[in-house]
């Protein structure tokens, strides 16, 4: 069990390190990060069972919901550790990461009773229903319609880059009850087998499937589907996206194993000359500032801080940058060995860098955040909802 009021954070790194190298693994548990394939979900749950019964799931829910309350440099040494161990810190990251704060800060009571422990003991995978073709990293333009019924509600719409949605029982839904922009969003659950509801997975450039379509077809909700009040789906989403930052600091844990590993692989083929050496230790560079950044931000414990913004910036195109020099570590190994056992990994990281820069938040938005937000600078006009239907390239 985790002693969350330990004063010396090294002695608290030093055992959850210890405890994470003892624990036995699941056969076919593997670091697959945020997100399992329907392959990792048994392994998956299995891990996340074996951390619940010891103390380490939900680390950041209150106790009363059979959390640990800890504070946020704690959860984020578990999360670096995890990291480390080369093993997922749970289950999935949207059931208790996400939609876990959700409902403890704004579900009723009847809820909470029904999905917050089966989220806690890894029983439920939930997907986030948030991005929509037309709308991706601006929630503002959601378009998915919910509308009363006499028996609840009935929604309408179409989800993109759903992740997990294949293996979920549940998806948290940020739907439109009113036209009224930011004010006219509403949150919602939904059963992921409701009638109504068809789920294509995306396959990626790396052979996966983690991201989905989710179509809904006059899907049926019940009245206590809706989380908190009509019209607060824009700050209930905020408060998932300040929970997604948290993870940042795993990834740069991440990103120095794979650093060597790009050193080993280009020594190994004779190819670590002095352009290249020097480009992996201007990298190297980045990564100790982005560690440096991110232990700054942990240290002030708001996940509302743009500092978080900066540090999904630095880590995105840091991560992506990193994953591009795999191709100038293995040669044309890259092409022609791709799946042998020193390539794989690297050829793997190298097709799914790319994606650093857009999921979670493009860096293009994050920039927005700042320059708005922390510099007070006039906001860019968002002409897709200002031109009337008529004029040539409006909304439709």
């Amino acid at each position: 069990m985790i002693d969350t009021d330990a004063c010396d954070l090294d002695e608290l790194r030093g055992a959850i390190r210890q405890f994470l190298s003892e624990s036995p693994r699941p056969e076919g548990l593997r670091n697959y990060g945020p997100t399992p394939t329907p392959a990792d979900v048994q392994p998956g749950r299995q891990w996340h069972r074996y951390l619940a019964a010891h103390g380490y799931a939900g680390l950041h829910w209150p106790t009363t919901y059979g959390g640990s309350d800890a504070p946020v440099p704690v959860q984020a040494i578990f999360a670096e550790e995890c990291a480390r161990a080369d093993v997922p810190r749970q289950l999935a990251m949207t059931a208790i990461d996400l939609v876990g704060p959700v409902l403890i800060n704004y579900g009723t009571d009847a809820q909470k009773r029904r999905y917050l422990e089966p989220i806690r003991l890894g029983n439920d995978i939930w997907t986030q229903l948030f991005s929509e073709p037309g709308a991706g990293s601006d929630l503002a333009a959601v378009r998915t319609k919910a509308e009363r019924t006499s028996h609840g509600w009935r929604v309408t719409g179409q989800k993109v880059w759903s992740s997990g949605a294949k293996s979920a029982q549940y998806g948290i839904l940020l739907a439109r009850t009113s036209p009224d922009g930011h004010r006219g969003l509403s949150m919602f659950i939904v059963p992921m087998d409701a009638v109504g509801i068809t789920v294509r997975p995306i396959t990626q450039i790396d052979g996966e499937s983690k991201f989905n379509e989710v179509f809904l077809d006059e899907v049926a909700l019940q009245p206590d589907a809706l989380i908190g009040g009509v019209g607060q789906g824009w700050t209930i989403a905020m408060l998932t996206l300040s929970r997604e930052r948290l993870t940042l600091g795993c990834q740069a844990v991440a990103m120095f194993k794979r650093h060597q590993r790009i050193v080993e692989a280009a020594r190994g083929r004779g190819r670590l000359d002095p352009v290249l050496a020097r480009t992996m230790t201007k990298i190297w560079a980045r990564m100790w500032l982005l560690r440096f950044t991110w232990q700054r931000a942990v240290a002030g414990e708001d996940t509302a801080s743009p500092a978080f913004s900066v540090l999904k910036i630095m880590t995105s195109e840091t991560d992506r940058d990193l994953c591009d020099l795999a191709t100038d570590a293995l040669g044309t190994d890259a092409c022609t060995e791709p799946g042998s056992e020193d390539c794989a990994e690297l050829v793997h990281a190298m097709l799914v860098g790319r994606a650093q820069t857009i999921l979670g938040g493009t860096s293009e938005i994050q920039r927005n955040i700042l320059s708005e937000r922390l510099l007070r600078m006039p906001k860019e006009p968002r002409w897709g909802h200002q031109i009337p239907p008529s004029h040539p390239g409006g909304p439709e």
